[in-house]
């Protein structure tokens, strides 16, 4: 049979309060008469609830009886006005029943149901009539419910509705009513049923430890709404660990050794126990609920943790158990009550001092357990510790982290493979934090008294993550997370942070003590980040002389002299706060220095004492703390005076009881003996209390020590040892109280803690300690990595090592991850192939790797530096086989190319393209030998095999991954790249592209080469802005491939148009560069004759290209020379010859773009193409044309030298027109012997042209007179020689040339004749010109003279005498002079033609007297002869 309200007796547990239900006054009178209904039908069927009678025979009933009887008459009275009812009116009857040692447990749990029911249904609520009244009797009685068991199914059932009962207390709205005692009477009622429960069944024990976890949550969320008040003991604790143990062991003790009765144990010794607990006071214990309690209560979990000391396990009991199963327990509830605590718990000294003190501590030793179930538990708790209250847990957070999770990663001291498991995860916990690597690095690195703890941490985590067997383990994947949430951390804190600052390493000027200094504002990033650089900057240093210290500390404490950490002159407090503050000094030298009887060491040992702050502090703690720093020596008076210098510290601080220092130093010597006689092992007879108090009677001062004081004394002593031999430097690796002790005294005078909200502040520093290891880690576990998450982890790790290092300009460390990263891509495997691409394909690794090399080179290009050699060679490799776009290099500047001009650009792209990937030799190199080998080899050709589906799905597929790489965007926006990157691109493509230049190579690497070249005038032409920047790497490059070549190829070609191509490109923008740029064009003109030969058409297109458009730029001599040596080449050349002109044409036509530099250099290359036979006589005449048409440049300089600024420069313009104006003649005058007659003779008409028509131009006298010599009388010269080695038929034209050539003669002699006749020499070149006639006249050709000459000279001689008479030059003079001017004129005449004289001098003239001197009159054109006249 069920009885009433049991059928939710578990179901209660999970039930929440309805908030928004209440039951109005009739239903609430109808609900607690069914309550009291089913009550007394459970107590009616039980005999001795039934009627008894008395003596009388009157019928008795029992008194619980009664009161529901009682109540039941007035509840239905109250329904009106049913709030204003006392509680404790309805309630009592119940708790009556749950009090009463005579009911069963089926009785008690009806009651116990009616009451959390109640309860349940807010019948109570804070607006409730003495409602605190009423929850207390409701706690009062549940704690200490009694009852009749009659079977284990009920009393569990009762035990479970107690734990309800409580709970539903705890989580009414009217808790609040509940006064510290009774809230930990709650607790400790709820702890003995979860232990009693361990012999119960399952379900009642974990019901049970579920509503002590309920209870530990409600109570301790209320501690955030208690931060304003102040609800804190009035007393401080005062009562030591051991105490505390006793308490808890005590408590357990009394669980587990209640026996199996019939009644529930009282909770009386529980409450007693928390009530009496250190720091507990009747009236705070008595106030509504908060601090107190809450201090009791977490105390109380925390002493659980210390029951492992005192337990004592049976000759049954299961110590492994029992050591997971308590703490656990205990860590469960402390972790719960910090998670609803939260950073409430930094708020209120009490809670905050058991977390740093007892809790941690306990952490400290349940941390290094051998269970991974309480080590993970641990570190959830400690998680949670620094979320909270990482500010007030600085060196306990440092110790945890250094002394359990790093070493138990490490597999230090006999760490199973689960522990290291659990402590790595951990630590990848920690690491995910958004700040707390930064936080660590700013605490403990940059704090000279604190460990390296993220140096450590990245350390571990590089050496976990390298396999050591293959395939990777759990915990090397474990180890890639952490050095991947440390990266990828660090990089989005760059993304949302811009101020970069690097590490200051400014050196030291002077000595100034560091050991204690602060910030000034932890709170202020701009303080604290300058302040923790500078640190770090010390401790590196110091770091470094720790090193020399404990080799030689002599030499030590010189080099920390040198560094200025040390003043220049060694005082004794410098070098004591040096032994006090400096982690890793070998503790043996620092006690065997403040031992020696040295003045300056004794000195440094008295200021060493005085850096401890002994104040409120017992003896032996105080001994504890000093003697931990260092080795204490083995010689009795060191030990003395160490102890002397410790005891004078000691007393002048804490004088309370001691009389005197000596008192204290006799003290110290007696713990230090009791120390030594209690825990070694070698005595055996141990000292007692009494022997301990005996021995120091009368040492303060005469007078007995307290015997309170000693016997405390004695027993700290006793349970815990003063360690004297702590480990050589960093924290010991077993965590003795003496050395907590040590630590939280120390913990005190710490630093504060930084905390850092957000910025990148630090990460430069921290990721020059980690880049390194973790590239190497993350490379071998890519080696090993076969799953696709592992691979893309490793993949996401090294992507973000490549932006930290992009963004902090560590070049090195971006080339080093680009070298690691390229290995992973199979292209640079010697044996990549084509059918290296069916497994590419396939190759998820190296896929994802080969994406990533390209992502990185795009994103990160302005850092690379030497790994561009790598990235190269991956790309070299994907084009060798195909993969990549036909016009990379193109694509790379199309943008850039004038509209006019990109059908031919694109023509050339394509024949270069053409050439580069097909063996065929070039159309002008191939000759019959080439079309004969091009023959054999289309022969030789055999049909290629078709691929498969399986390849053709393996080559999309790569070819997917490679258009995903873009890597045409590399070369394309090279014009962004920074100056010290383009330049190392550069290099490295040019030593790609000079391999196959070293030495025999196949049409492969000729075909790299060619690439690479083309890469090479792609980026070139991309940063024009900034050409000299890569200019001379690329010009040595095309110099050396010009110069090497000896036969027409694919390379050659490439780098004589590419050359050709740049400098169309830049010369419009770079005018500075003209020259520059110019003079490599000079790399053509030595090209190989055959090379040559094979390209002189494509290059004179280009040639005359560049002209047309850049004519205006070229203004030096240099380029101008460069230009015309390319185009007078052409003018031999039968298909080259055409454009050569017309580039000429286009120069010299109008003079549109002669100039004083180019003058000579375009009227010799006019002069090489008339002479040229390539071309028809109509080229040669136009280019004779060319050169008579540029006298008129010549004349319009002339005048434009008036302009000039100043005489001289006007002097040598006029001086160097007038040589342009000889050089055009000279010039003439060779094409006037050419065997062409139609040449030969416009080139003479052209030549009297430029000789008369120079009216512009003042021409000095000796001038025409070196005109005669190297041009006219020069001609006149060869053409008679000329003629004679011609045949009778050619010999006509040539007599035409000479009648030209005479005519000329005459015509230049005549226009200049005045000026000339006054120069000393004219008589000289008169008489020439007179020899000249005369040879004329006896010109003979085989045998025959010529009638037209020896018609014409008379005749030109006539007219020259008679403009000389005109003129006044030829004059009748006295025949007594022989050699007068008249009578060598005559002289000569008189040979050519006798007759002559009497026609130009008739004899009545000659018989004149004329007695004129020989003047020069004004010379009058209108006496010359007119051409039509003389012309024969």
């Amino acid at each position: 049979m069920s009885l009433p309200n049991q059928q939710n007796e578990v179901n209660g547990f999970v039930e929440q309060p309805r908030s928004s239900f209440k039951l109005s006054g009739g239903a609430l009178a109808c609900m607690v008469n069914s309550e009291i209904g089913a009550v007394l039908a459970v107590m009616r069927r039980n005999v001795r609830w039934g009627v008894h009678y008395g003596s009388d025979d009157e019928q008795i009933e029992h008194s619980l009886i009664i009161s529901f009887k009682e109540l039941r008459k007035k509840i239905f009275s109250w329904q009106n006005h049913w709030h204003t009812i006392d509680p404790v009116l309805y309630l009592q009857p119940f708790l009556d029943v749950i009090k009463s040692d005579e009911t069963g447990a089926p009785i008690t749990g009806v009651a116990l149901s009616s009451v959390y029911k109640i309860l349940n249904l807010q019948v109570i609520d804070l607006k409730t009539v003495n409602v605190d009244n009423a929850l207390n009797l409701i706690v009062d009685a549940v704690t200490s419910c009694r009852f009749e068991v009659t079977d284990p199914a009920s009393e569990e059932v009762v035990l479970m509705k107690i734990l309800q009962v409580l709970l539903a207390c705890m989580k009414s709205k009217a808790s609040v009513n509940l006064n510290n005692h009774h809230v930990c009477s709650i607790v400790n009622t709820c702890f003995r049923i979860v232990h009693q429960a361990s012999s119960k069944s399952e379900l009642l024990q974990r019901i049970s430890r579920h509503t002590m976890h309920e209870l530990v949550r409600c109570i301790f969320s209320h501690l955030p709404e208690l931060d304003g008040e102040e609800h804190e003991l009035a007393c401080q604790k005062g009562s030591s660990p051991n105490t505390e143990n006793d308490v808890a062991a005590a408590q357990i003790r009394t669980v587990e050794g209640q026996p199996n009765t019939d009644s529930y144990p009282s909770a009386e010794s529980e409450v007693k126990n928390i009530e009496n607990a250190p720091g507990s006071t009747d009236s705070l214990m008595m106030e509504p609920y908060g601090v107190p309690s809450m201090v009791e209560i977490f105390h109380f979990l925390c002493s659980l943790l210390n029951v492992m000391e005192n337990i004592e396990f049976g000759p049954r009991s299961n110590p492994i158990a029992y050591h997971e199963d308590v703490p656990l327990f205990a860590l469960g509830l402390i972790n719960s009550a910090i998670e609803l605590g939260g950073a409430s718990f930094g708020n209120h000294p009490k809670l905050l001092a058991l977390i740093q003190e007892e809790l941690f501590y306990n952490l400290m030793q349940f941390g290094l357990s051998m269970s991974p179930l309480i080590l993970s538990t641990v570190c959830s708790i400690v998680l949670n510790l620094y979320h909270h209250l990482r500010t007030k847990l600085k060196l306990q957070l440092e110790v945890f982290t250094t002394n359990v999770l790093l070493r138990i990663a490490q597999s230090k001291h006999g760490a199973s493979y689960q522990q290291q498991e659990v402590a790595m995860e951990a630590l990848i916990d920690f690491c995910r934090q958004p700040m707390f690597v930064t936080e660590l690095y700013a605490n403990y690195d940059c704090d000279i008294s604190c460990s390296n703890v993220f140096e450590g941490l990245a350390n571990l985590l590089s050496r976990s993550a390298f396999p050591v067997n293959s395939p990777l383990s759990a915990m090397n994947t474990l180890a890639l997370d952490g050095l991947i949430a440390l990266v990828q951390g660090m990089a989005e804190r760059i993304e949302h942070d811009s101020s970069i600052a690097g590490e200051a390493t400014s050196e030291l000027e002077e000595y100034s003590s560091f050991w204690n200094r602060r910030c000034d504002d932890y709170g202020e990033p701009l303080q604290w980040v300058p302040f923790v650089h500078n640190m770090k900057n010390i401790k590196r240093k110091l770091m470094i002389g720790v090193d020399h210290f404990n080799r030689d500390p002599k030499k030590g404490l010189e080099f920390l002299q040198g560094s200025k950490l040390l003043p220049e002159k060694l005082d004794p407090r410098s070098v004591a706060l040096f032994f006090r503050f400096t982690l890793g000094l070998d503790k043996s030298l620092i006690g065997d220095f403040l031992g020696s009887h040295d003045e300056f060491c004794i000195q440094v040992l008295h200021e060493f004492a005085r850096t401890f702050d002994f104040r409120d502090m017992s003896l032996d703690t105080a001994l504890r703390i000093f003697l931990g720093t260092f080795r204490l020596p083995g010689e009795s008076q060191k030990i003395q005076r160490v102890l002397e210098a410790f005891s004078e510290s000691y007393y002048e601080q804490s004088s309370d009881i001691l009389v005197n220092k000596d008192a204290a130093l006799l003290l110290s010597y007696s713990l230090i003996m009791l120390n030594t006689d209690q825990h070694n092992t070698q005595v055996k007879k141990k000292m007692t209390e009494e022997d301990f108090i005996r021995n120091n009677r009368k040492i303060n001062g005469g007078n007995d020590l307290p015997r309170d004081l000693l016997s405390e004394l004695y027993y700290s002593i006793c349970e815990n040892e003063i360690r004297m031999v702590p480990d050589k430097g960093g924290p010991t690796s077993i965590l003795t109280r003496s050395h907590w002790i040590g630590l939280t005294h120390r913990a005190k005078h710490a630093s504060s803690y930084i905390v850092s909200y957000s910025g990148t502040r630090l990460d430069y520093d921290m990721f020059a300690i980690l880049s390194g290891p973790a590239i190497a880690a993350i490379s071998v576990v890519l080696d090993n990595a076969e799953q696709e998450d592992v691979i893309q982890s490793c993949i996401e790790g090294f992507l973000a090592i490549a932006k930290l290092s992009a963004s902090y300009n560590l070049g090195e460390v971006l080339d080093d991850l680009v070298i690691s990263l390229c290995k992973f891509t199979t292209l640079l495997n010697p044996s990549f192939n084509e059918r290296s691409i069916l497994y590419f394909g396939d190759d998820v690794k190296a896929k994802m790797a080969t994406v990533a090399v390209f992502t990185i080179a795009n994103r990160y290009s302005d850092n690379i530096r030497s790994g561009w050699r790598n990235i190269l060679d991956c790309i070299l490799s994907l084009h060798k086989i195909g993969l990549l776009p036909a016009r990379l290099a193109s694509d790379a500047t199309d943008e850039l190319e004038p509209s006019a001009d990109n059908d031919r650009v694109k023509t050339l792209a394509t024949q270069s393209s053409t050439a580069s990937q097909t063996p065929t030799p070039s159309r002008k190199s191939s000759g019959i030998m080439g079309r004969f080998s091009l023959l054999l080899s289309l022969d030789a050709e055999e049909p290629a095999p078709q691929p498969s589906e399986e390849q053709l799905a393996a080559r999309q597929r790569t070819l997917h991954t490679i258009q995903n790489c873009r890597i045409d965007s590399i070369f394309a926006e090279s014009k962004f790249l920074q100056a010290e990157s383009l330049s190392q691109l550069v290099r490295a493509l040019v030593v790609a592209a000079g391999r196959p230049l070293k030495g025999n190579h196949s049409l492969e690497d000729e075909d790299t080469a060619v690439f690479c070249l083309e890469l090479l005038i792609a980026i070139t032409l991309n940063n024009r802005d900034r050409i000299m920047l890569l200019w001379q790497n690329v010009y040595e490059h095309i110099a050396n491939v010009v110069q090497s070549t000896v036969m027409p190829c694919a390379l050659v070609e490439k780098a004589v148009f590419g050359l050709l191509r740049i400098c169309q490109r830049l010369l419009p923008y770079k005018e500075n560069l003209t020259d520059e740029l110019l003079k490599s064009l000079q790399l053509i003109l030595k090209l190989d004759a055959r090379v040559a030969d094979a390209y002189c058409e494509q290059i004179t297109q280009e040639v005359m290209h560049l002209v047309k458009a850049n004519a205006m730029q070229i203004r030096s001599h240099m380029g101008w020379r460069t230009i015309i040596s390319l185009l007078s080449i052409t003018a031999r050349h039968p298909e080259a010859s055409e454009a050569g002109f017309e580039t000429l044409s286009y120069i010299m036509s109008e003079g549109a773009h002669l100039s004083p530099a180019n003058y000579v250099l375009c009227v010799n290359a006019a002069r090489q193409f008339a002479e040229s036979r390539v071309g028809s006589v109509d080229r040669s005449v136009k280019s004779l044309g060319l050169m008579s048409g540029s006298i008129v440049c010549l004349v319009t300089w002339f005048y434009k030298t008036k302009e000039a600024a100043g005489e001289e420069a006007a002097a040598k313009l006029s001086q160097d027109i007038l040589e342009m104006w000889m050089r055009l003649l000279q010039g003439l005058r060779k094409v006037c012997v050419d065997q062409r007659e139609e040449v030969r003779n416009h080139a003479i008409m052209l030549l009297q042209r430029c000789l008369t028509g120079v009216e512009g131009i003042h021409i000095p006298t000796d001038l025409w007179l070196q005109c005669f010599d190297l041009v006219i009388l020069t001609l006149l010269d060869e053409l008679p020689e000329m003629a004679q080695q011609q045949s009778p038929k050619d010999y006509r034209s040539m007599e035409g040339s000479m009648v030209l050539a005479l005519k000329l003669m005459s015509k230049a002699f005549l226009q200049p004749l005045v000026e000339l006749s006054h120069s000393t020499s004219f008589c000289q070149l008169w008489i020439k010109i007179l020899d000249c006639m005369e040879r004329y006249m006896k010109l003979r050709f085989r045998g025959k003279r010529s009638e037209k000459i020896h018609e014409l000279v008379p005749e030109l001689l006539k007219n020259t005498l008679l403009v000389m008479k005109t003129n006044g030059v030829l004059v009748p003079s006295d025949p007594i002079g022989g050699d007068s001017f008249w009578q060598l004129t005559w002289l000569h005449v008189n040979k050519i033609a006798p007759s002559l004289q009497l026609e130009v001098f008739p004899s009545e003239e000659l018989n004149e007297n004329h007695a004129k001197a020989s003047c020069s009159p004004r010379y009058d054109e209108s006496v010359l002869v007119p051409q039509n006249e003389t012309a024969a």
